[in-house]
Parts: structure tokens; sequence; C-alpha cells
């Protein structure tokens, strides 16, 4: 483990020594494993989420695929600044002088003039709050000297991290084609603010601060909005798209979750919220001893560019729950077997005993709209492989099953077949 009070200035020639082994594990070792939806033209995007404690991967979507860290960068600067306060080289009242360099670097920014100086706790806060890049110059030049000099030392200390495909050429995240990360990095840096430096990991948790009269307000939506997050980056370009590393706790359990590439804030946010309740959800469940896995509805609608969003509330279901993923039960040699016909039909008359009993599962839900609307999709896009079939939302706990009943052992299983053909997760199910 980095000790948490490293000397900042190590010999750039030093060798890598320390990887976060559980995350540093490629994601396809990974299990269990669930994906976002996501159309597949998106090129941008990438997300994973990390049980925090363990480093066990709950979630990967091109995760070790180079991206640009846009302002998220700023995680590293801080932690190299965390690291020179922990080892007494650094103190939050010193000042950090803003050189001509830092001053000139574009918004986001404090503005504060060339010459002037700011404490170390301002910078600090400009840079988690506000994303200064001004701020970001000035303490690495502060730290390093120069910024190039520092942003040597980021990368060896993202090496010394296991941050295996990361490389830094600037302290603040501003455009350059060079400067490249994955998601799995930033996923393995923001857990290690949180193990070497907890002192300072709440700076990250700070919903707005005053500065020279100025109330300045953390780019951090999800602060005071999603009960638990407690940190840490957002980042915006315009090659990056938009980024996120962000981390909750509930029942004692913390969450990481890095999404990269979102196409505009608000489905980032969102994005990060689902893939973050979901991981609470599986958490929970297994510590309540079920055996799960999580998959998802792969259906991607081709017009998409990005990551399926939720459905808007003014369409009759107001649940901020209404997640996009789907949990299932571990595999198992049969499906789970659900209760089909109720022996009646309408009108109380006998139901016919009939050997179309066999039932197809094509999505679980949170809201019994999200259901509807699954099946309305599947009856559009497979009605040849669904004509004369049921399709029901069924109530099960809390959530609500999209299924297809009345349907002959083979009409399932060829329905189930195609509709895996075209990347719908289903399960054929077996009459009671």
């Amino acid at each position: 483990m980095i000790k948490h009070a490293r000397r900042l200035f190590l010999a750039l020639g030093l060798a890598a020594t320390t990887a976060l082994t559980a995350i540093a594990t490629p994601a396809s070792a990974q299990i269990p494993y669930f994906q976002n939806l996501l159309a597949a033209s998106q090129t941008k995007y990438a997300a994973i989420v990390v049980d925090a404690k363990s480093g066990e991967i709950l979630y990967a979507k091109h995760a070790d695929s180079p991206r640009y860290p846009a302002s998220i960068t700023k995680i590293m600067t801080l932690y190299l600044t965390f690291e020179a306060l922990a080892s007494g080289k650094l103190h939050l009242d010193d000042r950090v002088m803003v050189s001509p360099h830092a001053a000139a670097q574009a918004p986001t920014k404090l503005g504060v003039r060339a010459g002037d100086s700011v404490s170390v706790e301002d910078a600090m806060d400009g840079m988690a709050t506000k994303s200064a890049n001004d701020m970001a110059v000035a303490m690495s030049e502060k730290l390093g000297g120069t910024e190039s000099r520092f942003a040597a030392l980021m990368t060896l200390r993202a090496q010394e991290l296991g941050m295996q495909n990361t490389h830094f050429v600037n302290a603040s995240g501003l455009p350059d084609s060079r400067q490249l990360t994955t998601a799995r990095d930033i996923a393995i840096l923001s857990r290690a603010v949180m193990r070497d430096y907890p002192q300072y990991y709440k700076l990250f948790s700070m919903q707005e601060f005053r500065f020279r009269g100025q109330t300045i307000a953390n780019h951090n939506h999800l602060l005071g909005r999603m009960p638990g997050v407690d940190g840490l980056k957002t980042g915006f370009t315009n090659a990056s798209g938009f980024n996120l590393a962000v981390s909750a706790v509930r029942e004692n359990r913390r969450l990481i979750a890095v999404v990269m590439g979102g196409p505009t804030t608000a489905q980032r946010d969102q994005n990060a919220e689902d893939l973050l309740l979901t991981g609470f959800d599986v958490m929970r469940r297994r510590a309540n001893g079920e055996k799960i896995v999580v998959a998802q509805n792969m259906f991607e609608p081709t017009e998409l560019n990005g990551p399926v969003v939720r459905p808007p509330t003014e369409q009759g279901d107001g649940e901020q729950d209404q997640l996009k993923i789907e949990l299932t039960g571990a595999p198992a040699a049969k499906a789970g077997k659900i209760a089909i016909a109720s022996g009646r039909e309408r009108g109380g008359e006998p139901a016919k005993v009939t050997k179309a009993k066999w039932a197809v599962q094509v999505g679980e839900f949170r809201s019994k709209t999200d259901a509807h609307r699954q099946i309305a999709l599947v009856e559009k896009k497979f009605a040849e492989h669904v004509d004369g079939a049921r399709g029901a939302a069924e109530k099960q706990g809390r959530n609500y099953k999209a299924v297809f009943t009345g349907l002959t052992e083979a009409d399932a299983r060829d329905a189930c077949h195609a509709m895996k053909a075209k990347r719908l997760a289903c399960m054929v199910i077996e009459p009671a």
C-alpha cells in the first residue's frame, strides 16, 4: 500500500511499485458484471463501478479504452497536494503565487491576477468545486517548479498507483491529445484518494465555497441530490464529452462510479446515479444471501448515440429509480418458474389446457410503466415472434417483470433466440 506520507519529489526513474490489484484486473476476469444501455455507435462513452472496500468490479464498459480525462485530471493534482500536506512540505495557510502562465489559463478559473496569491486551502477549494484551471496550474508550479515537471510527477504517481494506461501532460485537464486515461484508472485514483488521504477527501463533498465575496458552487450536481453521494469530480471538453467520477455510501457500503463521454450533463448524471443505485441494490441483495448476477436489458435503439436515459416523469411515472438495468437471478439449470395460467379465463369459464403455456421474460424494472414500455418495444420489433402471446407486467417484490405468456416451447425458444440475436436479453420460462 502506498504510504500516506510519501515524499513528493521521487526520482523520475523510480519503478512503479504499487497497484490496486482488484481494480487492475482486466474487466473480462471480473464477475459478476453488468452493462449500461449504450448505443454501439457511441465511441466516447466508458464507465466502471467499483466496490470501494474490496475493489471488485461490478460494472465495466470500455473501462480500459483510452479517454480524455478533462478536469477529472485535478483529482491527481489534488492527490499530490494532499501528499505534500501530509508530509509537512505544504500547509493550508501557505501562499500559492499565481504566475502569468497560471493566470492565462482558459476558463473555468477563479480569475486571480498574475502576481497575486491565494492560500493553499483556497486553491484546493477552487479546484474541487469550480474546477479552477488557474489554481491547478499555480499549485503545480508551487509543488513541481514548472507545470511540465509536475505533470511528469503526476504520471509517475499514476504508474505507482496501478494506473497503467494514464499519461499526464498538464495539471488542469485542458485539451491536449497526449493526456489520456481510462475509466478503470480513474476508479483506481478515486479509491486511492479515499484510502491514502481520508482526512482530505471531504474536500470533494463541498457543495459551495466562498472566495473573495463570491459564492462558488460545485459542478458535481449529484452532491445534495442523490443521498449518500459525497464526491468526487466532474470534467468536460469537446473531445472528452461529459465525465464524472463519483462516490456514494449507503448502509456502510461505498461504491465508486466513473462515467466518461456522456453526451450531456444530465444524461451523464442520470447514468451515474442509475449505476450506483443498481450497484447498491446488488450489494444489499448479496448481503441478504441472494446469489445474483447483474444483467441488462440490452435492447439498444440504433438511433441513440449514448446511454439510454430514463423516461420523462411526465409520461406517467415519477419514480426516480427508473433504472434501465435489470437484476436477475444467478444462472441455474432451469430458469425460475412463474405461474402463468390463473386457471380461469375471463368470464369465469375454466381455462383450456393447452401446450401453449411457456413464457419469455424480456426485462425486470422498478416501475410498471417501464415494463409496459419494454413490452411495447418487443411487440413492435419482434411482432412475428410474439404474435398471439400476451404481454404483461407481473409484479414480483418491488419490481415488475415484462413477460410474454401463452407460447409453445418451440415458439418461446425461437422468440428468445431471435431477441438475443438482436442483443435483447431474455429468458425462457417453463410452465409451472
